[in-house]
């Protein structure tokens, strides 16, 4: 590759580093470039380069692109470690968190688990509506418990990563430089996004190793889980780096006017009419319509990859909200107006989708008598406990609870010789569970899995049918799969699936720090923040639309910004807003409602 001007004042730098630069940039190029002249130059025998970022999807990348970076020799590329935040804190844990009370044996509280646990403190909250004093007093407990949870039962939470991995560097000088010794440079990607806590790691880890810092400053979009805006300040003042500024450098979308429009959303003022690569479509603002415009707008997009002949070619849908990420992916599938179902990917939120393939797993485990119902009547409660992550309804939590007080009702009726009442939810529940038992399994994971979720769809249980549609995205029993190949080997060994449950839970931990997923491609459908770190081909964003009635707005939900409104189109919203539209290569469509279209987007092209 062609260097430009900022790109080799990097591989000419020593010392600390500070590189910003908007997206496509070449941030990342050009260090993984730098990362093998250190490697070539300046380790020792044992030592390597730490390449460190937030997102998987990002880690994948950056995997990928120094396997197939062919001015990087094959004996350099051994000496680059790339790796996830949360995966390097978690391995000094494993290590050395006995050193700060923790049990010699610990392991991960995932967030379907984390949720489980807190659902009891949450479930004395109301869901909506708590006062300051409440969310104080919420956040303090729930803290304390998972606290408790680590100190007690070796179970660590992510957001304890950070801060006892810090508690254990601040108390020992020796782990400091021993992993100093062993990587001597350390890339900090989206460095722009480190927390408090994050950001203590790295003041610890920089009094010994020299530090890359890789950030965009005007795409820091988690302020709300503790992203400071003088984060890049804080480096500066700690470290007196070098700093390089590839702001004019693009190398992503350098064809189209996508980062130029980005910028502009940004600064809320606009130097054109219309730009290169960038489509503003209204849409009629009701569901049928809505989604029609959607879907056409797919169709178009994908005709015009495939007619260009890109292998591997990927299109994002991003949405504002959780929800719209549900409702787009249910129109793909379901479509109106007899048009053509849309094969795609949603990235739905994970915890229900997790806590109900343990259900599953445990219907595919032989039934072993009394104990096994009461296993998956534990496992319907902790879906409804869990499903709904660090924001469960009460709804959910009164679900659970009585699942609870329905199965006590029938062991004191059998233990009476009484039957149950007639309309008590566990008989539904009981029936579906029974024929999920009798059924003869193959020994293929795969349809074996299917036929399971089969049943419960085709059930009488609505319980269960919620489960059986909320594992329909998972991907992990894909051909040649981990959880496929144990499954398969489990049926090997015993004749049916003995350890199922544990396989799949096994499976899940394991996804949390797998960093082989390739990037996505296809239709994929996601919600905007999830787009963080990733690149497509093309990018259409879907916003939702104004409820009126009589001719009045009653409520404007799914919105880029919080119900349109230009008093809450604050820097936060512009910023992710600009992330979206800047993850596109080649074209960017914007889709908003003709009657109140998006107060983020130039007015005279809504006209």
């Amino acid at each position: 590759m062609n260097l430009t001007k900022g790109q080799t004042a990097i591989m000419q730098a020593d010392g600390h580093l500070l590189v910003t630069g908007g997206p496509g940039s070449g941030k990342t190029t050009i260090s993984i470039l730098k990362a093998s002249q250190i490697a070539s130059q300046n380790l020792l025998p044992g030592q390597k380069v730490l390449f460190l970022s937030f997102a998987r999807a990002t880690v994948s990348r950056v995997i990928e692109a120094i396997e197939y970076e062919q001015k990087i020799p094959k004996e350099q590329k051994s000496f680059i470690v790339v790796d996830t935040y949360h995966s390097f804190f978690w391995r000094i844990l494993k290590t050395y968190g006995y050193l700060i009370g923790l049990p010699r044996r610990i392991k991960v509280l995932t967030p379907p688990n984390e949720a489980i646990a807190l659902s009891v403190i949450r479930s004395a909250f109301p869901s909506r509506k708590l006062t300051d004093i409440q969310k104080l007093e919420k956040k303090n407990a729930e803290a304390a418990e998972l606290l408790r949870l680590a100190k007690e039962e070796g179970k660590v939470c992510f957001d304890l990563y950070a801060p006892n991995t810090y508690q254990i560097l601040q108390g020992s000088k020796r782990i400091c430089h021993l992993i100093a010794s062993r990587y001597p440079t350390i890339i900090l990607d989206e460095f722009q996004d480190t927390n408090a806590a994050q950001w203590s790691v790295v003041q610890k880890l920089g009094g010994g190793c020299r530090l890359l810092a890789l950030a965009d400053p005007e795409q820091r979009i988690y302020d709300w889980i503790g992203a400071d805006p003088a984060r890049l300040d804080h480096f500066r003042e700690t470290f007196i780096p070098i700093e390089v500024d590839l702001k004019d450098d693009n190398h992503r979308s350098g064809d189209t006017e996508i980062a130029m429009f980005g910028r502009d959303v940004l600064a809320g003022k606009f130097r054109k009419n219309a730009y290169n690569g960038i489509g503003i479509a209204p849409f009629t603002p009701s569901r049928d319509p809505a989604m029609t415009k959607l879907i056409t707008t797919v169709y178009s997009s994908r005709k015009r990859l495939i007619d260009q002949g890109i292998s591997g070619w990927s299109l994002a849908i991003l949405v504002p909200t959780k929800k719209m990420t549900r409702l787009v992916s249910e129109a793909f599938l379901q479509p109106p107006a007899k048009l053509t179902v849309i094969p795609h990917f949603a990235a739905i939120e994970m915890e229900a989708a997790i806590l109900g393939a343990e259900v599953i797993a445990l219907l595919m485990q032989p039934n072993s008598g009394t104990h096994h119902f009461e296993e998956f009547i534990d496992l319907m409660c902790n879906y409804f406990q869990g499903k709904g992550g660090d924001e469960p309804t009460q709804g959910a939590l009164q679900e659970a609870d009585k699942i609870r007080k329905n199965y006590d009702a029938w062991v004191d009726a059998h233990a009476k010789g009484k039957t149950l009442r007639k309309n008590s939810i566990l008989i539904n529940m009981h029936n579906v569970y029974e024929q999920a038992c009798s059924v003869a399994l193959t020994g293929d994971p795969d349809k074996d899995w299917v036929t399971i979720r089969g049943i419960l769809e085709k059930g009488t249980c609505p319980r269960l049918r919620e489960i059986s549609l909320e594992v329909r995205n998972l991907r992990l029993l894909q051909r040649g799969s981990q959880l496929r190949q144990e499954l398969s080997q489990d049926w090997l060994s015993h004749g049916v699936y003995l350890n199922a449950l544990e396989v799949v839970r096994r499976a899940f931990v394991q996804a949390h720090f797998d960093l082989r997923a390739k990037p996505e491609s296809g239709v994929v459908v996601m919600n905007m923040h999830k787009a963080k770190g990733k690149q497509f081909d093309e990018v259409i964003i879907f916003e939702g639309w104004p409820v009126q009635h009589k001719g009045q707005t009653v409520s404007n939900p799914d919105r880029i910004v919080r119900a349109n409104s230009i008093e809450q189109a604050n820097s936060q919203a512009r910023q992710n807003f600009c992330v979206s539209i800047t993850r596109s290569k080649r074209q960017t469509t914007i889709l908003t409602p003709k009657n109140d279209p998006c107060v983020l987007l130039p007015s005279n092209d809504n006209a």
